[in-house]
């Protein structure tokens, strides 16, 4: 199955008001494990992780051709910027180009920009490129689209994008990088952990990551962070990871 919304609310359990632990973005590919109801447990193809939806139609999969590239891309019901409709695409969300139109591609029902594109084998030199795109967007447990994302949900998105594999969560990602690095000899897009949290070093003296105290994502220096989350939640660094 594929998913055909902009984003998807995967539960812990079958009800509304359990902990979201993850998202599918618009054509994540999903396989029914089995129907509960107006319930759906689900297995993503993409990090074979589990959780529930709420039960719609959705399409049988499909070989995407294309990517969304930006925070988040304009839709249209016409090949014109005229007709622009509410719903977006956000970054990472994947589609099969079924037409071409000047500079306006079509995909199921909808239309969306060239400029907002990249093909689905597309890398970046450097898996975190732009990634500086998502400073200021909210907070959100479970979250992975430019509405509201956390911080393993951050990481995750660029390695995915890049056609590379990595868990959804942080407790998972610092036992599948195996490379352990001190914290003296910390270096650009290299990972450091605390338990449940996960932030990704973007040079010698500062780091990013979706910190839920300040509700949204942030650069800031690696030691005041370290120092604040010892202070607030008394947690200590586990783990410092590179990636290649």
């Amino acid at each position: 199955m594929r998913s055909n919304l902009p984003c998807i609310n995967v539960y812990k359990k079958k009800n509304v008001k359990s902990e979201i632990v993850t998202q599918l973005l618009y054509g994540d590919i999903f396989k029914k494990i089995k129907k509960n109801g107006p319930w759906l447990k689900i297995k993503n193809d993409e990090d074979n992780y589990k959780g529930f939806i709420k039960v719609k139609k959705f399409p049988q999969n499909q070989k995407n051709s294309h990517k969304i590239h930006k925070l988040f891309a304009n839709l249209y019901s016409q090949p014109d910027k005229k007709y622009k409709i509410k719903k977006k695409l956000s970054f990472g969300s994947k589609i099969k180009i079924l037409k071409k139109e000047g500079q306006f591609y079509k995909f199921d029902n909808l239309w969306l920009e060239k400029k907002d594109l990249k093909k689905i084998n597309y890398n970046t030199k450097d898996i975190f490129k732009k990634i500086r795109n998502f400073i200021n967007v909210k907070y959100k447990w479970g979250g992975k689209y430019y509405g509201g994302i956390d911080c393993s949900g951050l990481i995750q998105l660029y390695f995915n994008f890049n056609n590379k594999f990595c868990p959804r969560d942080a407790k998972d990602q610092i036992k599948y990088f195996k490379k352990r690095i001190k914290l003296k000899n910390i270096k650009k897009n290299d990972l450091i952990f605390w338990k449940g949290h996960v932030a990704l070093i973007i040079s010698r003296k500062k780091l990013i990551h979706a910190y839920g105290p300040y509700k949204k994502v942030v650069i800031m220096p690696i030691r005041k962070t370290i120092n604040l989350i010892n202070k607030t939640a008394n947690l200590n660094i586990i783990g410092i990871r590179r990636i290649n």
